[in-house]
């Protein structure tokens, strides 16, 4: 409801939020397995989405704790993207760095086996990974 341009993702390995001095939600993260199946190596997960109210700091903290919480169950690798036109810069607060530009794709549908498009067909991205 609150993410601004996708629907919620399927499935998740964990979640975390980022509280205010007056312990009230501000942010939530939620991790899990990459969506790119060449990534799915079992030692990667990805961040699939981030929401904040827009308090200052919250998405960063978000990523440093999405990775710290990774390392320590064993994963060396965390990965995500952000759209054409989004700077980085909570991924640049946090450490992050850019892997890869990736250029707007048709999305997941074929006549074999047609699908509804997720949000994010058209729409260059940037990969982003701490390890």
């Amino acid at each position: 409801m609150w993410h601004r341009h996708h629907p919620p993702p399927i499935g998740h390995k964990f979640s975390i939020g980022v509280a205010n001095e007056a312990n009230v939600l501000v942010g939530v993260a939620m991790v899990g397995r990459p969506v790119a199946r060449h990534y799915d190596d079992g030692f990667t997960l990805e961040v699939n989405r981030t929401c904040t109210d827009g308090t200052r700091n919250a998405n960063s903290m978000l990523y440093g704790a999405a990775w710290k919480a990774a390392s320590a169950l064993g994963y060396t690798r965390l990965i995500t993207y952000t759209q054409e036109g989004e700077s980085g810069s909570s991924l640049k607060g946090a450490g992050w760095k850019v892997v890869a530009q990736r250029p707007p794709t048709k999305g997941w549908s074929s006549p074999s086996r047609p699908r509804v498009g997720n949000g994010n067909d058209g729409i260059a991205r940037t990969l982003w990974e701490v390890a």
